[in-house]
């Protein structure tokens, strides 16, 4: 069985495969403009991605591909409706990078509260500041013990920030369409709802949010400007799941409006590639913390994800059997 890896790709996951028998075919970086002809010139069976978008162009060059497996959770950069059209099956591998998403939250929380970045950029410019940094009350820091957070989606993401948000002495309120209070209950935190109306009363209580939702029909902007108009002035909002999400250009007026502060892995016209220029007018605000889209990348969750990737290939390989597939 022929496995093409189409991104950078942990070492022991390549060897897992190898020791499979299959024969791996490592492209990393082939970027989608080559993706096609990759898999013209290889005939895989198997095609595992990362963040290269697959399109429908892309996927009319897969002849003999049965299976392609989202190498994380999110398959948004995978034409997914194509691919079934065509009898390929799509999978991805949830949870396994949960912990590393969850401890960015919680790091981009204290960034918004403590403004870090700020006081490591004066530092560096040879100014001492403590006049501004440590004071509080309005524009200083809060202390995240005590605030209400409300997380929106409990799957194993929202799951493993409720743990820390707890630990931090956070109130914790969570929002999803499909948990019930039982559910919620059990994580030890607070029911907030499942429709419209109580995500917006959840947004009007909570000091933070933190959002952990695919991207979506139904969740394409959902925090817009009616969401961002019933937040709190001066509170925190991250968002570490996709950018497309959010409303961009209503986070920036909530932000110039409100004062609120954002913590963001991930943006609206964020680049496909590893390195390109990106002038995103939202990460120049005041105000917002901003990362690489690099919530998963740490080593404990890229071995995770690369043992799922195995073994989902050895699933397919002995029994024919689609392990975590999306669309079957």
């Amino acid at each position: 069985m022929k496995v093409l890896v189409a991104d950078k790709f942990e070492k022991a996951g390549l060897e897992g495969l190898a020791a499979l028998g299959c024969e791996v075919i490592n492209r990393a970086g082939v970027g989608t403009d080559k993706l096609g002809a990759a898999l013209t010139e290889t005939h895989p069976a198997v095609l595992v991605v990362r963040s290269t978008k697959v399109p429908a162009g892309v996927l009319e060059q897969a002849e003999g591909v049965k299976l392609i497996i989202r190498a994380g959770a999110g398959v948004d950069n995978i034409d997914v409706g194509a691919a079934t059209a065509r009898g390929i099956r799509v999978c991805n591998c949830p949870g396994m990078n949960a912990v590393a998403v969850a401890e960015l939250t919680m790091g981009l929380l204290l960034c918004c509260d403590r403004r870090l970045p700020d006081q490591t950029a004066e530092l560096r410019a040879g100014r001492w500041n403590k006049k501004e940094y440590g004071k509080t009350g309005a524009g200083g820091a809060k202390g995240l013990k005590g605030m209400t957070l409300g997380v929106i989606g409990v799957g194993a993401i929202g799951q493993e920030v409720i743990k820390r948000a707890t630990a931090f002495g956070m109130r914790v309120v969570a929002w999803s369409r499909s948990i019930t209070p039982q559910h919620v209950g059990a994580l030890n935190a607070e029911f907030g709802g499942t429709d419209t109306p109580a995500l917006l009363a959840l947004a009007a209580r909570a000091d933070a949010i933190s959002v952990h939702l695919p991207l979506t029909d139904t969740t394409k902007k959902l925090f817009n400007k009616t969401f961002f108009d019933a937040m709190k002035p001066g509170a925190y909002f991250i968002n570490t799941s996709r950018g497309g999400v959010v409303d961009e250009a209503a986070l920036r007026d909530a932000i110039a409006a409100k004062g609120l502060r954002a913590g963001l892995d991930v943006f609206e016209f964020q680049p496909a590639e590893a390195e390109a220029g990106f002038e995103s007018p939202t990460a120049k605000c005041a105000g917002v913390y901003g990362t690489h889209h690099s919530g998963a990348s740490t080593e404990q969750a890229q071995g995770a994800v690369a043992e799922e990737t195995v073994r989902i290939v050895k699933v397919f390989k002995e029994t024919g059997r689609f392990e975590n597939c999306v669309n079957a």
